[in-house]
């Protein structure tokens, strides 16, 4: 028996061995979040589309715009929509903008609700206007009314004409009854208004109780209960419009139902992108298909924006996620149009696609009945879906994907402009343990000699989980272990989250109390919840007091232990509340102005990094005077706007195989959305990826723009020293590859910084006329570098194909193998390789000196790579500063056009500063300061045969405005081709300034 008992007790160690080697199978708990079946709200406006397809034709929507209270001046347009209510009549004030910019914009609000006529159930304290308050967070620009727009002569009865846009070439047409508006460009329909009949704004009404049913004498349970149901069945289905339960909480709804919905078409277009986020493919699928089709092209449910701690989400879902975007483009051939529907409380959206004959083809079929070829023309309908809040929808009408980009961001702000340290490679994981811990990592990376410039902490480094302090048992030296950051110029993230700790002797919350700075529940008393440190209350970041407040914590002499490279964190804001519905806090809870969560909920996360940001602009007195230092944030939630903020990353992913390709199109769709700062943890949150996952995760992830490997802290660790040969050797190689491409991706940050273009950039933004790859989402091109790079996502692949979408030149990165396109093409694969093939036609920037940080290659020289395409011409640009402050503000930066010429054979350096911008003392500082910085090198891929034989080059530099200095004769090697290489040449230090204008002559 004895021996028996020790043989199971080694089968049963045996067994525990094993499972603790096994990724644990992970998913999401459905049950905590609601279908739209069980979002009120949602039901009945589906419901109601559904009412208005079944009486198709005959369907007519009731609401409409009175002629006689049109009003239009100065690019406003203004009037009053109707709808009948039984004997009321139901005031919805409308307001159609026209902007300079050519956006045009439609709000609808609530007469009574404006002038706060209505009554609050439970003696509630919330407000009683609809939330108006989402452009104080979101908008930022754009909103110049237009002096050009004008009614158009000639309006048919029922409908006013407005042209507006760019040389009058946009036009909205307002029906008047139905209510309803068509958006044209160019006189061809692009996006319709309530075209399906599908708008509806739930108005206020008083509850009415129902007659109660008396039991009658000798009638049984079930037909008392039979006589109840028919008379409820009279009229419209209450049972969701004044109170709501979901998880053991019950939702009091104190102003009764008050959702908003609009379907929006757009015709002829047949891919839709955008909503981020949720983890599916890029272009957006239909979401009215049978949840148990085997067509698995369509989802069942509609796609979900409400902010949630969504833990271990599943792939190709709907489902909601951390951060919502509302923000939508419709894509056809040479064209894109978008919408961005403002609003933050819960949405869903409805997508359909319904082919219809296009009206030419129609015609010449009924000229010619015999006629063949005629096309089928796919449209697009999108029902949208708010609980609460102001119906409000902006229009941008293109016509490419850059134009609708960059309208959204001059209204929502254009990405923040990064520290250069941000967008190098950042360790975290969940925790690391100690201050020793801490160096211990650091010490590995260089004696490993792998480059990296962050390094981050989790929550465990607090006391108990209070923000704000250090535990001071395994975190006794913060400052020290900063130190020794600093000395190879790196950072440390420290995460701080909205949740305060409820515990005595724990001075934070005890101002958070006694200032009122929390967020209260629905009696109006301060809201108590569960989170990482236990009970918790949540700082309310609506509350300007609290702002102010949230900004002096991070003051050096407030937050101990934090030094200048220190940087944040903040996650679980959406919020994310254990014990709450859904996993957040109840949406009858109170903000500050008396507005209801549910109206908010979607924002909360951005006033959270609002105010972080705010408060890491100059925490003393020593960096306000220099106009403070550019704040790095991440959070996990995220609206419109929090771009101009910091980065995202997609939350808690797991080390597999599918979610490292789903990486890819989420991180696309965040950068056509306005967001382009987003990555995704490396190697997978929860899990432990085997070394060849991990390895292609961090090949991946070196074209991420936010680089970041982070782990749960049940995984095993996998600091790239762990891995082993050839897993270490080939991650070191992945990460150097990234640094060394810094230049080219801060220039990318910098032209999303101006101009709003993604920084990783899909198939249908770099080519929009190709539609072939308008539903590609696996590949991707690097800012306008020309660099196309598709990472390898299946288990045990060695060869990837790519697609090329224009007649030109390309060459891979590492060895100049030679490709064209159109068409798909297969590259070899290793492990050791990323396929990453050079755009003819393009010049990039790099550095070639290894480093253990970014900030230790602030002054060493750069290189060129100059890619020939089919013209023999090729062109790129370089933007440089100080990466770090404001001062380029002020003139302080570098900004150089590289072109090579084919007929001239030569390249020239052409500065794209802002005229004038250089006069600032910071300005001439700077530039004094970057003079000896060079180009040692300059590589010319597919270089022309004529250069056979060439041994040198004419360099010629500018040493005085419109003056030329002395050329001189620098040498050049030159590589013919070979097995399906290009050919190649080189020049090696032609001793030019990066920063000066010069030109290099190569048939000298």
């Amino acid at each position: 028996m004895q021996r028996l008992s020790i043989s199971w007790t080694a089968f049963l160690l045996l067994c525990l061995t094993l499972c603790s080697l096994l990724t644990p199978a992970v998913s999401v708990k459905h049950e905590n979040f609601k279908t739209c079946a069980q979002s009120g709200f949602c039901k009945r406006n589906r419901a109601y589309a559904d009412t208005a397809a079944a009486q198709a034709s005959t369907w007519t929507s009731p609401y409409a715009l009175q002629a006689s209270s049109i009003k239009f001046s100065q690019g406003l347009l203004t009037g009053v929509v109707t709808k009948k209510a039984g004997d009321e009549t139901i005031r919805l004030p409308l307001t159609v903008s026209f902007y300079e910019s050519g956006v045009a914009r439609v709000t609808i609000d609530e007469e009574k609700r404006q002038k706060k006529d209505i009554e609050l159930r439970h003696g509630s304290k919330a407000r009683k206007e609809r939330y108006n308050e989402a452009e104080k967070w979101a908008i930022v620009g754009g909103t110049t009314l237009s002096s050009g727009a004008a009614t158009k002569n000639g309006e048919k009865k029922g409908e006013t004409r407005v042209v507006y846009g760019p040389a009058g070439s946009f036009e909205a047409v307002i029906r008047h009854e139905p209510f309803g508006v068509e958006f044209l460009r160019e006189g061809v329909v692009e996006v319709v208004f309530n075209g399906k009949g599908l708008m509806n704004v739930e108005h206020w009404r008083a509850k009415v109780d129902k007659p109660v049913v008396e039991k009658k004498e000798g009638e049984t349970e079930e037909e008392q209960k039979a006589r109840e149901s028919a008379v409820v069945q009279e009229g419209e289905d209450e049972g969701t419009w004044w109170e709501e339960s979901f998880g053991g909480n019950t939702d009091s709804k104190p102003r009764g139902p008050e959702s908003i919905a609009l379907d929006i078409s757009f015709p002829g277009y047949s891919h839709v992108y955008g909503l981020a986020e949720h983890a599916g493919p890029l272009s957006l699928r239909e979401t009215r298909g049978e949840s148990n089709s085997e067509d698995k092209t369509k989802y069942s449910e509609p796609y979900r924006m409400y902010n949630s701690d969504v833990f271990e989400y599943e792939m190709d879902s709907p489902m909601t996620l951390y951060g919502s975007i509302p923000f939508l483009q419709a894509k056809k051939k040479d064209s894109t149009v978008g919408v961005f529907w403002l609003n933050a409380a819960e949405t869903w959206v409805d997508i359909t696609k319904t082919k219809s004959f296009v009206k030419q083809a129609v015609d010449k079929v009924l000229q010619n009945p015999v006629s063949l070829g005629v096309t089928g023309s796919m449209t697009t309908d999108t029902h949208w879906i708010s609980e609460s809040g102001l119906l409000d929808v902006f229009v941008m009408l293109g016509p490419t994907p850059q134009d609708v980009v960059e309208k959204y961001s001059e209204l929502t702000g254009y990405t923040q402009l990064p520290q250069m340290f941000s967008i190098a490679y950042h360790q975290c994981r969940w925790n690391y343990v100690t201050d020793e811990d801490v160096r211990d990592v650091d010490r590995k990376f260089d004696k490993f000699t792998i480059p990296y410039d962050v390094i981050w902490l989790d929550i465990e480094y607090t006391e108990g989980k209070k923000y704000f302090t250090w535990d001071p048992m395994t975190f006794p030296d913060p400052l020290g272990m900063q130190k020794q950051l600093d000395e190879h110029e790196r950072k440390l993230v420290a995460i701080i989250d909205p949740h305060i700790k409820n515990e005595g002797n724990y001075p934070i919350v005890e101002e958070l109390k006694s200032k009122d700075l929390a967020v209260h529940n629905k009696d109006d008393n301060i809201y108590e919840g569960w989170c990482w440190p236990g009970s918790s209350y949540w700082i309310d970041c609506f509350n300007p007091k609290a702002r102010d407040w949230w900004v002096g914590l991070f003051k050096y002499d407030r937050f101990k232990g934090s030094a200048k490279n220190t940087w944040l964190w903040n996650d679980m804001n959406e919020p994310s509340v254990f014990n709450g519905p859904e996993t957040t806090m109840p949406k009858d809870n109170l903000h500050a102005g008396g507005w209801e969560h549910r109206d908010v909920h979607n924002l909360n996360g951005l006033t959270l990094i609002n105010a972080t940001y705010d408060a890491l602009l100059s925490r003393d007195k020593e960096e306000a005077s220099v106009g403070g230092v550019r704040p790095f944030v991440l959070t996990r939630s995220f609206f419109a706007g929090s771009q101009r903020m910091g980065a995202m990353w997609t939350g808690d992913n797991q080390a597999s195989w599918p979610h490292l390709e789903a990486s890819v199109p989420m991180i696309l769709s965040m950068g056509i959305s306005g967001f382009p700062f987003a990555g995704a943890d490396v190697g997978g949150f929860f899990g432990n990826p085997s070394k060849e996952l991990l390895t292609r995760w961090y090949q991946a992830g070196a074209f991420y723009p936010f680089f970041r490997g982070h782990a749960h802290i049940d995984t095993r660790r996998r600091e790239p020293y762990l891995a082993g040969e050839p897993y270490t050797g080939i991650i070191t190689q992945a990460l150097r590859l990234r640094y060394s491409l810094l230049p080219s991706w801060y220039t990318a940050f910098h032209e999303a910084h101006t101009t709003g273009a993604p920084i990783v950039r899909p198939n249908y933004y770099v080519h929009p006329p190709d539609e072939k790859g308008f539903g590609m989402d696996d590949q991707f091109y690097v800012g306008s570098t020309g660099l196309l790079v598709k990472p390898v996502v299946k288990e045990g692949q060695e060869g990837q194909d790519i697609y090329l979408a224009d007649k030109e030149k390309y060459f891979d990165y590492f060895d100049f193998w030679t490709y064209e396109g159109p068409g798909t093409v297969s590259v070899a694969a290793p492990l050791e390789t990323i396929p990453v093939l050079m755009q003819g036609g393009n010049v990039f920037v790099r550095r070639e000196r290894p480093r253990r940080s970014s900030g230790l290659m602030r002054w060493d020289p750069y290189t060129l790579v100059v890619v020939i395409g089919n013209s023999g011409d090729a062109e790129g640009t370089l933007y440089v500063d100080d990466g770090e402050g404001f001062d380029y503000q002020q003139g302080a930066y570098i900004h150089r056009k590289f072109s090579f010429k084919s007929s001239t054979g030569t390249l020239m350096s052409e500065d794209l500063a802002a005229e004038g911008s250089a006069t600032s003392k910071k300005a001439k500082d700077y530039l004094r300061s970057m003079e000896k910085v060079r180009v040692e090198k300059i590589v010319i891929v597919n270089a022309p045969e004529a250069w056979k034989g060439k041994m040198e080059v004419e360099v010629g530099t500018e040493y005085l405005a419109s003056k030329s200095g002395l050329t001189r004769k620098v040498g050049m090697e030159w590589h013919g081709r070979e097995e399906g290489k290009a050919a190649w040449a080189v020049v090696r230090d032609p001793a030019v300034a990066i920063g000066k204008g010069w030109k290099i002559d190569f048939t000298a």
